[in-house]
C-alpha cells in the first residue's frame, strides 16, 4: 500500500543535481509536449493558472480510483486513508509557509475565497462606522471588492495607497494614510498585472506599529518566492492552489492562532461544529471551525503534491532562472517596434505586461494564440489599475520555471507577424 496522498507512479523530484535543468523539469509536464493550431505549445499564462506535473495528475488520480471517501466521519478503511491524506497536507502547506501550527491552515477554494472568509469574519466583528480599510491601487478586485462591501455594510472607508509610473507602492503616502481610523491594511505581494513585488515586510511593520493588523494576498507570490508567514509577521496569508502547480479549485487561508480564534464561522454546516441542538451550536476548534461542508478533498491532497514537487526543485534554485528569463523577455520585447511595458519597477516577478500601438490587447491575444503561443489578455481583474495607467487592457505574457528562452524567441516572431498583420 502506498503512502496516502503520495502516487505509486510519480516520483517527486527530490534527489535533483544542484543546478536547474530546464529540459529535465519539462519532462514533469505532459501538457508542455502538445500542440495548439498545429503548433508546439507556448505557455505563458502562468498568472492566471499553472500547469500541472505528473505527480500532481497521479496522486488525484490515485485518491479518485484506489481510496476516494469523504474524511473526518468515517470509521471504514478508505476513509481513515483520506482523512490521513488530506491532514497531512496540511502539515505540508504549514511547512511550506512555515506557520507556527497546523491549525492555522484553513483550506478553502481559493484566493479569492480567503480573503472574503476574513472580510466577513474578522471585518464584520471588528470594522465600525468611521474606520478605515487601506489597500493599494494595484490589488486584484477579489482584494477591493470585498473591502467595498464591508465598508458599505459597516460605514466604513476605503483608503487606497497610490503607485508611481513604474507601478510602484508610494511609501511615504502609504506612511501618511496609516492613521488612529486604520483598522486593518490588506496588500498583494506580488501584483498579477505588473509583476511588482511589494516591500510587505516594511508595509507589515508600519502598520503593526499602529496596532494595524494586515492580509497578504499571496496568490502571484507563493509559487515564486520563498514565503514564510512568521518573518512576514502577516496577520493573514493566502494563495491559490492552482497557481503553485496544484488543483483548480483549492486554497489556503493563513491566519494568526489568535486572530482565527477571536472570528466567528464564515459559513455553517458540517464538520465546523462541535455539537447542535435547536438552542445552540457548539462550533468546533480550529482549523474546522472554517471549513464548513465537503471540502475539495482531491485538489486538498494534489495540493499537498504539488508542495512536494516544489520542495524537491527549489524555490531558492527557481528564482535565478525565472529572473533570468524575465530580463532575456523584457530585453526581447523591448526591442519590438511599437510595444510599451506596462509595469517596470525595479523589484519585479516573472511576468511583463505591455500594449502594442495600433492593436487591441485582444487581438494580439487572438494572433499569438494560432502560434500556439498562450497568453493572457484583457483588465487582469484590476480595471482601477488599467485606468491608473490609461489604457483598457494590456496582454500579459507570465512565465514558470519550465518556460525557456526558444520559447520567448517564439513569443516575439509572432508578436512581429501581429505587426505585419496590422500594418
Amino acid at each position: 500500500m502506498s503512502t496516502p496522498g503520495r502516487s505509486v507512479t510519480a516520483k517527486v523530484h527530490e534527489d535533483r543535481a544542484a543546478g536547474f535543468d530546464v529540459n529535465e523539469v519539462r519532462q514533469d509536464f505532459p501538457i508542455l509536449g502538445g500542440k495548439v493550431h498545429g503548433k508546439s505549445l507556448v505557455y505563458f499564462d502562468n498568472a492566471a493558472t499553472s500547469q500541472k506535473p505528473q505527480v500532481v495528475i497521479d496522486t488525484v488520480h490515485e485518491y479518485l480510483s484506489t481510496y476516494n471517501s469523504n474524511i473526518h466521519r468515517g470509521v471504514h478503511g478508505l476513509s481513515e486513508r483520506a482523512t490521513e491524506a488530506y491532514e497531512q497536507s496540511r502539515k505540508k502547506v504549514q511547512r511550506f509557509i512555515n506557520a507556527a501550527e497546523s491549525r492555522e491552515v484553513i483550506f478553502v477554494r481559493g484566493t479569492t475565497e480567503a480573503i472574503n472568509l476574513v472580510a466577513f469574519s474578522y471585518g464584520r466583528q471588528q470594522i465600525r462606522a468611521g474606520d478605515e480599510i487601506l489597500i493599494s491601487a494595484m490589488e486584484h478586485h477579489s482584494n477591493i471588492v470585498p473591502w467595498q462591501i464591508l465598508c458599505e455594510q459597516t460605514g466604513a472607508s476605503l483608503r487606497v495607497v497610490p503607485i508611481n509610473d513604474a507601478g510602484e507602492l508610494l511609501l511615504d503616502e502609504y506612511e501618511k494614510l496609516l492613521t488612529p481610523r486604520t483598522r486593518l491594511v490588506s496588500v498583494v505581494y506580488v501584483s498579477n498585472a505588473l509583476g511588482t513585488i511589494n516591500p510587505v515586510r516594511q508595509l507589515i511593520r508600519l502598520a503593526h506599529r499602529q496596532g494595524v493588523p494586515v492580509v497578504v494576498d499571496g496568490a502571484q507570490a507563493t509559487a515564486h518566492l520563498k514565503v514564510d508567514v512568521r518573518e512576514l509577521d502577516c496577520d493573514f496569508f493566502a494563495f491559490s492552489g492552482h497557481k503553485v502547480f496544484g488543483p483548480t479549485g483549492i486554497g489556503v487561508l493563513y491566519g494568526k492562532a489568535e486572530m482565527l480564534e477571536s472570528m466567528p464561522p464564515y459559513q455553517g454546516g458540517g464538520d465546523m461544529i462541535k455539537s447542535v441542538t435547536f438552542e445552540k451550536t457548539v462550533y468546533n476548534d480550529l482549523p474546522y471551525k472554517f471549513e464548513a461542508g465537503t471540502p475539495h478533498i482531491a485538489g486538498v491532497i494534489g495540493l499537498g503534491a504539488a508542495i512536494d514537487y516544489l520542495n524537491g526543485i527549489g524555490l531558492e534554485r527557481v528564482g535565478p532562472y525565472e529572473h533570468e528569463l524575465l530580463e532575456y523577455a523584457t530585453e526581447a520585447l523591448s526591442a519590438i517596434p511599437g510595444i510599451r511595458i506596462i509595469g517596470t519597477a525595479r523589484e519585479k516577478a516573472s511576468l511583463i505586461s505591455f500594449v502594442l500601438d495600433g492593436v487591441h490587447a485582444h487581438d494580439v491575444g487572438t494572433i499569438l494564440d494560432r502560434e500556439g503561443v498562450a497568453i493572457r489578455a484583457g483588465h487582469h481583474c484590476t480595471m482601477p489599475l488599467m485606468r491608473r495607467f490609461g489604457v483598457p487592457a494590456t496582454a500579459r505574457v507570465s512565465l514558470a520555471f519550465y518556460n525557456t528562452r526558444e520559447e520567448i524567441d517564439v513569443l516575439v516572431g509572432a508578436l512581429y507577424k501581429a505587426i505585419e498583420m496590422f500594418g
